[in-house]
């Protein structure tokens, strides 16, 4: 009898201890299932095209003829042929006015914003986001004919009699880049200011309060209060604008087409010249390759010094 009742605690205690160990609701196996086609389509849609991709950069091939190998000569190339870094030194150039100076404007509206009580709030916002909602290719449209050597712009620079700095916007090898990258500035603007301003609401009005009462200034209170709380969408903000920038392909192909000569060409858009007009099908799959490197390392860069400073 004694023998029984010592063995049924003993034994309620080991059951008890082998179902803390497991892990509650359905079992590992289970939640595999649910994710396996998500996984599938996955595997079947990126990585396969990616490995394929990566297969193709190894060799040399026109897309008709049989391939030859190359191993690394297309990426030898990449950092050799001045034509083939020029993109990438574009797209670096572009990250400017994709990234920085959206996610630089944004902050200041949403400060600006968050100190100064604006009528119409809800329609500002919408007109400012406005470009997010467009189809890209019909911003390239719109701002093709703006920039043109007789459209919007030029017109009204004519008008306020500074004809001096009328010109080919889009046709200037000095100014094409930066027309192209003024562009995308008006784009992505709206995305960062709409993001940080759902950011701000959730930054206790108490910090604003404390900080006026102890005398910090817009400045002081931007650097306090602001910036600080909005490190989550900063981080969001760039990691969106860093992609837009480096996979640019429809805004370059509808205004400017690389040109003049090769002034505006990224690595998106010589993806897609090398692969079907020019027949370089393995130099476009290791610039793709590359450019895919490239775009998931500054977003763990971004990602790990957000989270460092939050730490």
């Amino acid at each position: 009898m004694s023998t029984g009742a010592r063995s049924g605690p003993a034994a309620l205690r080991g059951l008890t201890t082998r179902y803390r160990r497991q892990a509650p609701g359905e079992p590992r196996a289970v939640g595999y299932l649910y994710i396996l086609p998500a996984l599938a389509v996955f595997g079947v849609f990126l990585l396969w095209p990616l490995g394929q991709t990566a297969w193709l950069s190894l060799l040399h091939w026109d897309g008709l003829t049989a391939a030859t190998w190359a191993g690394a000569d297309n990426y030898r190339a990449l950092l050799t042929d001045p034509e083939l870094r020029a993109p990438f030194a574009h797209a670096a150039v572009l990250l400017l006015f994709y990234a920085v100076l959206p996610v630089a404007l944004g902050l200041l509206l949403t400060a600006a914003l968050t100190r100064f009580r604006i009528r119409g709030m809800t329609f500002f916002r919408t007109v400012l986001f406005l470009p997010q909602v467009l189809a890209m290719v019909v911003v390239g449209v719109a701002w093709r004919s703006i920039l043109a050597p007789d459209g919007l712009l030029n017109d009204t620079l004519r008008a306020l009699g500074l004809d001096g700095l009328a010109r080919s916007w889009l046709g200037d090898e000095t100014w094409a880049l930066p027309a192209v990258g003024a562009i995308g500035t008006w784009v992505e603007t709206g995305l960062c200011l709409v993001l940080f301003l759902a950011g701000a609401q959730r930054i206790p009005r108490e910090l604003y309060e404390a900080a006026r009462i102890d005398g910090a200034g817009p400045v002081r209170e931007f650097f306090t209060v602001t910036l600080p709380g909005l490190r989550a969408e900063t981080a969001v903000a760039l990691t969106l604008t860093l992609v837009a920038g480096l996979r640019n392909f429809d805004l370059i192909y509808i205004t400017t087409s690389g040109g003049p000569g090769n002034a505006t060409s990224v690595p998106a858009y010589e993806v897609y010249r090398r692969a079907f007009e020019t027949g370089e099908v393995g130099s476009a799959s290791a610039m793709g390759i590359t450019l895919t490197a490239v775009i998931f390392a500054l977003t763990m860069v971004v990602t790990r010094l957000v989270e460092g400073r939050a730490r």
